[in-house]
């Protein structure tokens, strides 16, 4: 396909733009988090209490997100954020992270979650492994039928959005509205057909067995555990951003896409959680197999073992919508790293027939496979995920820079609640960062130690800059 150095088209409308971030943020975390909260804290009612404080909690950042993006609509929108509010190097590093370790990292296990939930409903038929190779230290990496399917998956989705931006938002929507009507068909079911009681919500957990959970003993400590959890189900809420540059009437729709897909996705994780609640005891849920999900015992009660397989099929379809959401916004990153010649330029060239950076897909979706392959996503996404918290809160910290720098600036949107409610979730990131370097020191060390090796890249490819500069001049 010839390619050229065209600009990214603003195909994206509103109604794609919310679909790009609800189908990233709803990945499998609504299906299979309550178990884990209700251990935690016991009570039905503490655990939805925390779902609203985390879900207000991320709408506090896309409330701040929004302001910023509506007056910066780039492409890598939190990349250009960064750069313009912290310099260049801060900049690099930030889409160094996104790129190396934690999105592809999170595409890739959102490829093999895909093999594992398509070998459930197969009944095991993915188990066969072709060859196994022995490394030092005893690492292995296995190839089989797993990993063939987790690498048809990233190459699909990699195919699906080299289409252009119009086609690729158009398949987040049907993934999306899929998603939707999955949820509410499991509350709605939860509802009329399980024979539950509203009385389950005044119960605690007694006696739940909480097979492979770290219950935390309850308190303060049981309820941060469980926001952990309510994040995690949460994250993603700031797909849109790197797609910035690609939305149509960005000052409008990109706060619309923000605050919208939140409010949606909070309404919906609510109800079905209630839901969870009014159909089974917080014991029972307490007491759901580490190896099953609270989604699928309660669809148990209303259409027997036919479950198994529609909760199968549920969540491969969720983590489908979730890896393409994430592989089409994150190609955007080493787009804009290579526009600043950060990058190999072949990565900032689009092609003319599609406007998208085909090249920068491919090389995102290689990668995506070579991390799926070593079986080490999971690692990297625990050594980085402080750090990714650390760069929520610098992006969103930089509202108070650009109010200062740039007062006349043109502002579409402004922060609703400003400085109340940067301050509010500024305070929250920190302490999580903080009890994340506290409670993991190691992870956190490590992780920190990768995302640095991010410097040196970057003195490196600054220097080459330097270097063409003084020859052509």
């Amino acid at each position: 396909m010839k390619l050229s150095n065209g600009q990214l088209v603003r195909g994206l409308g509103l109604t794609a733009a919310i679909s790009v971030n609800v189908a990233n943020i709803i990945g499998t975390g609504v299906f299979l988090k309550a178990r884990v909260m209700t251990c935690n804290v016991g009570s039905p009612w503490t655990a939805l209490s925390v779902w609203v404080v985390a879900g207000l909690l991320s709408l506090a950042g896309a409330l701040t997100y929004a302001e910023l993006l509506a007056m910066m609509p780039e492409a890598a929108g939190e990349y250009g954020i960064i750069r313009k509010a912290y310099g260049p190097a801060s900049g690099f590093i930030y889409g160094w992270t996104q790129f190396v370790i934690a999105r592809t990292a999170s595409a890739a296990a959102l490829a093999v979650g895909f093999a594992i939930f398509l070998n459930d409903l197969l009944r095991g038929a993915l188990k066969t492994i072709y060859f196994t190779i022995h490394l030092p230290h005893g690492f292995e990496i296995s190839f089989g039928r797993l990993q063939l399917v987790a690498l048809g998956t990233i190459a699909i989705t990699t195919l699906i959005n080299c289409a252009a931006v119009k086609v690729s938002g158009h398949f987040a929507t049907v993934l999306t509205s899929l998603k939707v009507l999955l949820v509410i068909g499991v509350g709605v079911g939860a509802f009329i057909y399980t024979g539950g009681h509203w009385s389950n919500l005044s119960l605690s957990n007694i006696g739940g067995t909480c097979e492979s959970v770290a219950v935390t003993g309850g308190g303060l400590a049981g309820f941060g555990a469980a926001m952990l959890g309510a994040l995690w189900a949460y994250d993603g809420w700031n797909n849109i951003t790197f797609m910035a540059g690609e939305v149509k009437h960005p000052e409008r729709n990109l706060p619309l896409g923000l605050i919208g897909s939140m409010l949606i996705v909070m309404t919906l994780y609510l109800f079905v959680n209630f839901a969870y609640y009014h159909a089974l005891t917080p014991t029972q849920i307490a007491s759901v197999p580490a190896s099953s999900s609270v989604a699928a015992e309660v669809v148990k009660k209303f259409l027997g073992p036919a479950a198994v397989s529609l909760m199968a099929m549920g969540l491969m379809i969720s983590s489908f919508g979730a890896l393409q959401a994430s592989m089409l916004a994150t190609a955007r990153v080493p787009y804009a790293l290579a526009r600043n010649r950060l990058f190999f330029q072949s990565l900032a060239r689009l092609s003319p027939r599609t406007h998208v950076p085909v090249r920068s897909l491919v090389v995102q979706g290689f990668w995506a496979g070579v991390v799926a392959l070593s079986g080490s996503f999971d690692t990297l996404t625990d050594y980085a995920i402080f750090a990714l918290t650390l760069f929520y809160g610098l992006v969103a910290a930089s509202v108070f820079i650009f109010r200062r720098t740039m007062p006349d600036a043109p502002r579409a949107y402004r922060t609703w609640g400003y400085p109340v409610v940067p301050i509010l979730y500024l305070l929250v990131t920190g302490a999580l960062v903080i009890n994340t370097i506290w409670n993991a020191r190691k992870q956190s060390a490590i992780g920190l130690g990768l995302i640095l090796i991010g410097l040196p890249v970057y003195l490196i490819w600054s220097s080459r800059n330097h270097s063409r500069a003084n020859e052509a001049s």
